[in-house]
């Protein structure tokens, strides 16, 4: 009965609860500029789609201006072919179709990949929106083995799935990788095996034990005894510092925790979410455009640079969570997406069409720290930016 009572709840439908938008309350001028800037994207993709060699994946900008690329193996591989799918299911030109399967091919290599936590990003990006698409279930077997590689990595002991295997760390594990949980929930669904779905679920309580501050905000490594599951330390790789508040790492946090609630419907995952979401609304270093800084805590506040790609994940985040809550709650994460997408869609963060490499989106940082990827397109600023803008056409009916 128990078992039953599992699947019921994990196949519920995603979106079962009625947004605050669908009430009649859409903002018809952000309607207008999303289609606007979709139609945009998609010419700017096309351009892309013509320069960027075949055995490789678009990334983001080098240093000189040059288009920088990746191979399969780099985490951000699955994104380009994921935002063509989306863009093929906007505009219906069979161009971006074609160009996202020719550029699966290289990625689809990677389900056997052991070596690495992101295949959630790598593979059900691309693999799982061509299946939602076109319906064809030759891609399930590519999922499922990829789920099967990702398991691989959990630690029963830890609790948790090991995103790293380089460097000094014993078993560090980022908060990025909450985003990578959906796969595995997907394949039980699909496979009616549990396994997949406990080690989500065990990954998001261990998280949500370890990972979070009194206030909600994120550490982003964890690095844990792998023997005892006792915690090492706590701290930062891309972030300010180790007590600091990485904006993408909240971001990611938000929106790994609202696909957990979509995918149990366990209301522990929603309130995480909620606290989440609070954390970033409420952060008095949060611009009044509502795209963060790099950091929440970046000493050279206001001068900080902006990381797009937070609020565009971020973005994305809260439209669908906007679905969860009542209606008060809902209204408030409804209007914060509106206003990061308003914000997204200005010329403050807009490519000009054919500039930037073809990317969308100006202005994300991957990692300063690190000097690497600082104030430059990312693609996966650009996925996130366009399933918001394509939630928002479709939920704010």
């Amino acid at each position: 009965m128990k078992k039953n009572l599992f699947f019921t709840l994990l196949m519920l439908p995603a979106m079962f609860v009625q947004s605050y938008a669908q009430s009649g309350k859409a903002n018809q001028e952000l309607l207008r500029k999303a289609d606007e800037t979709l139609q945009f994207a998609a010419r700017q993709y096309k351009g892309m789609m013509t320069h960027v060699p075949d055995s490789v994946m678009p990334r983001t900008t080098n240093k000189d201006g040059s288009l920088m690329t990746s191979n399969s193996t780099w985490w951000t591989s699955g994104f380009y072919p994921g935002t063509t799918w989306y863009l093929y299911e906007y505009t219906k030109d069979p161009a971006f179709k074609a160009e996202a399967i020719k550029r699966m091919q290289l990625c689809k290599k990677e389900q056997y990949n052991t070596r690495t936590h992101d295949l959630g990003f790598m593979m059900y990006c691309p693999f799982g929106n061509a299946l939602r698409i076109t319906g064809d279930t030759a891609y399930k077997r590519i999922l499922i083995t990829s789920a099967n590689s990702l398991a691989t990595r959990f630690n029963s002991t830890v609790g948790c799935i090991k995103s790293w295997d380089h460097g000094t760390w014993k078993f560090p594990v980022i908060i990025d990788n909450m985003m990578n949980l959906e796969l595995l929930n997907w394949a039980s669904r699909e496979t009616r095996d549990p396994r997949y779905a406990m080690i989500a679920r065990t990954h998001a309580n261990t998280t949500m034990e370890h990972h979070f501050r009194p206030d909600y905000s994120s550490y982003h490594v964890i690095d844990y005894d792998p023997a005892t599951g006792d915690v090492f330390q706590k701290r930062t790789h891309q972030g300010f510092a180790d007590s600091s508040a990485w904006s993408r790492g909240q971001a990611w946090g938000l929106y790994g925790y609202v696909v957990m609630y979509r995918d149990t419907k366990d209301k522990s995952y929603l309130n995480q979410a909620r606290h989440i979401a609070e954390y970033i609304l409420n952060n008095p270093h949060m611009p009044a455009d509502l795209i963060p800084y790099w950091d929440y805590n970046a000493p050279d506040i206001p001068n900080a640079l902006r990381d797009v790609s937070a609020g565009a994940v971020a973005a994305s985040a809260l439209l669908e969570l906007s679905r969860y809550t009542n209606k008060t709650e809902g209204k408030r994460y409804w209007n914060a997406a509106e206003k990061m997408l308003t914000s997204l869609c200005s010329p403050a963060y807009l490519a000009k069409e054919g500039e930037n490499n073809q990317f969308i989106l100006m202005h994300s940082v991957g990692s300063l720290p690190h000097k690497s990827e600082v104030d430059v397109p990312l693609t996966y600023a650009d996925y996130y930016f366009v399933e918001a803008l394509l939630r928002y056409k479709q939920w704010a009916k």
